[in-house]
């Protein structure tokens, strides 16, 4: 079993503003965007199984949630709309994509820039083909 260095106090799911919202036992809270959660997932498919094999997320502006998985104590498993539940965000996972969520996400609109989509056109773009695009490093 891991261990968390951040114990979640609640969790909600809103899928009308596409937010999941945690709060954590330090007084921390975050509003972590789908689209954002989705765009950063720990699984391979998207992270890749080393570094350069990262995949660029495209076209997740309107990803949903459907549901929310327990996995132990120690982390979720969201199971979004497009299909995608291999992802396990553990706490220390969302913490960190809470504290860091200004810098990642703008690092995430310079991946889009650099692999050619207009302004943050690519959140709507249609997913690049597997092995092609722009690699991400997270």
């Amino acid at each position: 079993m891991t261990t968390s260095q951040h114990q979640p106090v609640s969790l909600d799911v809103r899928t009308r503003s596409r937010v999941l919202d945690i709060s954590f036992a330090d007084g921390s809270s975050f509003s972590l965007p789908f689209e954002y959660l989705r765009v950063y997932s720990p699984s391979a498919e998207v992270r890749g199984h080393g570094q350069g094999q990262e995949t660029l997320q495209t076209g997740k502006r309107l990803v949903g949630i459907t549901g929310v998985e327990p996995v132990g104590h120690y982390a979720i498993r969201p199971l979004f709309d497009d299909g995608h539940d291999s992802g396990i965000y553990t706490w220390d996972y969302l913490y960190k994509l809470g504290q860091e969520q200004q810098s990642l996400w703008a690092a995430y609109l310079q991946k889009l820039q650099e692999a050619g989509y207009e302004d943050d056109s690519g959140r709507d773009a249609a997913m690049l083909p597997k092995g092609g695009g722009c690699a991400t490093r997270h």
